[in-house]
């Protein structure tokens, strides 16, 4: 690939940052509509209960108020879906309960929506709220993974025996069964995965505005995907043809998989409008956002590997709870299933079982949150490797040198599916532990020692599956004036797609990215797309420009050559003209727009790609750490990162998303966590009591590429969005657990590991504070 100066490789700047960060961004709430009413969503106060609404006329009565919404209200509606409805252990489809967009009689968590309120101003809409009379009748509710599993324990929902809403698998028990019976031996650990609120910078927000001329509603959201949106709304809830729903997503301040789904404040802000022929806005505060979007991981695993005499892992058995709280919800059972086929990591494990059960609770539904379920799968199997090491006497590369998938064996297929086309995995660990100065860790622990201080040193090697799924559509167009405009179906939230797409083009047009204009988020300006979610934007919607901008190319080329009277294997493009090679005879963009033969046929290329196959990137994180033992506080001290991403597209762009991404694993390895008390109360939803990585916590990361080329993309890019996120937590906690080992002799404490609980667990083991 020839190097344009704005094309693919080059470390550019993103061409948003000088709007996005001088206040000149348009976020949702940003969106002025005239006359526009204030939505507020009343909401439960009890984890598990019935309810009656006894009298909704005072709030009706009150002044500025305009509509009071509530179950009955709605019921004609169709209800939030559930899509990842995977096959249970019995063959049949998981079977999702009802879920209105407002309920008529029950609620099953706290935060549940009970009432949708609209007013003049939103202070109106919340005292309108508390006027609301309703009976209460309290039941029993049930919080956390054993608890719901535990004999006797109250049911979410009476259809569920033993709160499990399903059970599934992945790879051959018999086949495992067999590989167990002639192991030398057997390692296992128990850990929990826990449970995280995303924490977007931006809030949900929505405003909804309906034509009744027309018959068509325009809603204005936040989201990951306006097509999706569009569809779900169209299809399940109001069942009305896709032409009369129109979504468009402005900027986004942050998705990590939640802002995927459909909630009960959209579909409720257009009915709103459409009632009160106003347009209707609603904007989520924070407790909010901990209350009612959905959480992330809630895992509880036991997982254990057979080894054979040399240690090489011949069997793995992995037993998965998965919270799925208080429903499933838009992807809720299929999560933990795709995570799961990523059980194996980067090792060669001849036989593999995994049970996967869905666990209900009286909590905030559980969904994707950045990484998807191969974060838990990669924590589980990183910390098992590290206890195999330490019960085995041997050092944590070893046993993973001995194991991994070797670079000959590629492609590989996994017992649980998956086929890994490329990737060196001890070569990255190699360079990663060099970097990190391995060898040089005991006397840097000499001297933590003596200033009394606990040191710890770790890593982790993951590989992820993403840009998969379905096909991605691109069209690019060169317009008049020479400038280039991109339509695409993906959806920025935050990454720099506008930089990112516009490199794609510049690689083939040799174009500033200043002259391409990236449209995205809007359903009547983009015909197709399937969203941002998994890492796929560049994968599978960069795959698709690349190919549409490669016969825009071609066909640039044709028309210039009839120009130029020259063949169109003498043609180049450089600096945004079409040139005889070693001439200076050209024509520039716009004047190939301007010729006779430049049909709109020719001008503007309609292309997708369909990816065959996932990708799988991979790579080792390094972290050492340094504990005080009289507070319990952690300092991350070094971090190293070296990733196989197969291609780079922008560098310093790469970087901000492994930093990103780190960032929040190591949030959740040391601080973050959503809590409930026994009545189903949230103990964490807010930010006196839900701890976020601030600057101070987070290290000064090396990061590295050592890229193995994607045999199964188009342009061989194997995605990074959500590694950073899926190499962190393990790495973080193996260099937790070397400290808290070499000082105590503990082998074992659960994410997070805040001061608290490490200070409590090296009392508990007797350790001098």
């Amino acid at each position: 690939m020839r190097p344009m100066k704005f094309g693919v490789g080059q470390p550019i700047r993103r061409v948003e940052d000088q709007r996005l960060t001088t206040g000149m961004g348009r976020y949702t709430d940003d969106t002025a509509v005239e006359g526009a009413l204030h939505g507020f969503v009343l909401r439960s106060q009890y984890a598990h209960a019935t309810f009656t609404i006894r009298d909704k006329d005072v709030a009706r009565k009150m002044k500025g108020v305009k509509l009071v919404l509530t179950g009955e209200d709605v019921a004609h509606l169709g209800g939030l879906p559930c899509k990842g409805l995977i096959a249970s252990s019995s063959g049949e489809p998981v079977k999702a309960m009802p879920v209105p967009v407002l309920p008529l009689d029950t609620v099953r968590h706290v935060g549940e929506a009970v009432a949708f309120i609209v007013a003049e101003t939103l202070e109106q809409a919340r005292d309108a709220a508390e006027a609301i009379d309703i009976a209460w009748d309290a039941l029993p509710s049930i919080t956390g993974i054993s608890e719901a599993l535990a004999d006797g324990a109250p049911l979410v929902w009476p259809d569920r025996a033993g709160n499990v809403a399903f059970e599934a698998g992945q790879g051959d028990a018999e086949k495992t069964e067999k590989a167990f019976a002639k192991a030398d031996r057997t390692v296992s650990v128990t850990i929990v995965n826990n449970r995280l609120a995303s924490n977007y910078l931006e809030t949900r927000a929505c405003i909804a505005e309906y034509d009744k001329a027309d018959k068509r509603w325009t809603l204005t959201m936040g989201s990951q995907g306006s097509h999706n949106m569009r569809e779900i709304l169209a299809d399940y809830i109001f069942k009305v043809a896709h032409s009369r729903i129109r979504v468009v997503t402005p900027d986004v301040g942050g998705g990590f998989g939640t802002k995927l789904f459909m909630y009960r404040e959209y579909p409720l802000t257009m009915v709103a409008a459409e009632m009160l022929k106003r347009p209707v806005r609603w904007v989520s505060d924070r407790t909010e956002h901990f209350l009612a979007d959905t959480h992330g991981r809630a895992n509880l695993a036991t997982a254990t590997m057979a080894l054979d005499k040399k240690g090489k892992f011949i069997g793995l058995k992995v037993d998965l709870r998965a919270e799925m709280g208080a429903w499933l919800s838009q992807y809720g059972p299929f999560i933990p299933w795709v995570g799961t086929t990523m059980t194996p990591g980067c090792y060669d494990i001849p036989a593999v079982h995994v049970r996967i059960r869905g666990v209900l609770t009286n909590t905030t539904p559980v969904d994707a949150y950045r990484g998807a379920g191969r974060p838990e799968a990669a924590y589980l199997i990183e910390r098992l490797v590290d206890a195999i090491a330490r019960e085995t006497g041997k050092t944590p590369d070893a046993v993973r040198a001995l194991n991994f998938v070797k670079p000959e064996s590629m492609p590989h297929k996994t017992q649980t599916g998956p086929v890994y086309d490329s990737g060196e995995f001890e070569g990255h660990m190699r360079r990663a532990m060099d970097v990190a100065d391995w060898k040089g860790f005991k006397a840097r622990l000499k001297s933590s020692t003596k200033a009394g201080k606990i040191r710890g040193i770790g890593l982790a090697c993951y590989i992820e599956a993403c840009g998969g799924g379905g096909p991605e559509s691109s069209t690019v167009i060169l317009e008049k004036d020479g400038m280039v405009t991109v339509l695409i179906g993906t959806q920025s939230n935050g990454q720099g797609h506008e930089t990112a797409y516009s490199q794609l083009v510049a690689q083939h047009l040799d174009i500033p990215l200043d002259r391409v204009r990236v449209i995205q988020g809007d359903t009547d300006k983009v015909a197709t797309g399937a969203g941002t979610g998994g890492s796929r934007s560049i994968p599978v919607g960069g795959a698709a420009l690349d190919k549409a901008s490669s016969i825009l190319t071609d066909n640039l080329k044709q028309l210039a050559s009839e120009k130029l009277e020259a063949g169109i294997g003498d043609l180049e493009i450089v600096n945004g003209a079409v040139k005889v090679v070693g001439t200076d005879r050209g024509i520039d963009l716009a004047a190939i727009a301007a010729l006779p033969g430049a049909t709109p046929e020719l001008l503007k290329v309609h292309q997708s790609w369909q990816p065959p196959e996932a990708t799988y990137p991979n790579g080792t994180h390094v972290c050492e750490l340094e504990v005080d033992p009289s507070t319990g506080a952690t300092e991350i001290l070094n971090y190293i990162v070296v990733d196989d991403f197969g291609m780079t597209l922008n560098p310093m762009m790469l970087a901000g998303q492994v930093h990103g991404g780190a960032a929040q694993g190591i949030g959740q390895a040391l601080m973050e966590e959503i809590r409930f008390d026994e009545s189903g109360q949230m103990l964490t939803a807010t930010f006196m009591d839900y701890a976020l990585p601030r600057a101070v916590d987070i290290p000064n990361f090396h990061f590295e590429t050592r890229n193995v080329r994607c045999v199964t993309n188009a342009i061989g890019v194997k995605g990074a969005g959500e590694a950073g996120a899926i190499g962190s937590c393990p790495a973080v906690m193996n260099a937790m657990v070397d400290a808290l080992n070499r000082a105590a002799g503990i082998s074992a404490i659960d994410m997070p590991a805040t001061p608290n609980k490490v200070f409590g667990m090296l009392k508990a083991a007797g350790y001098p504070l």
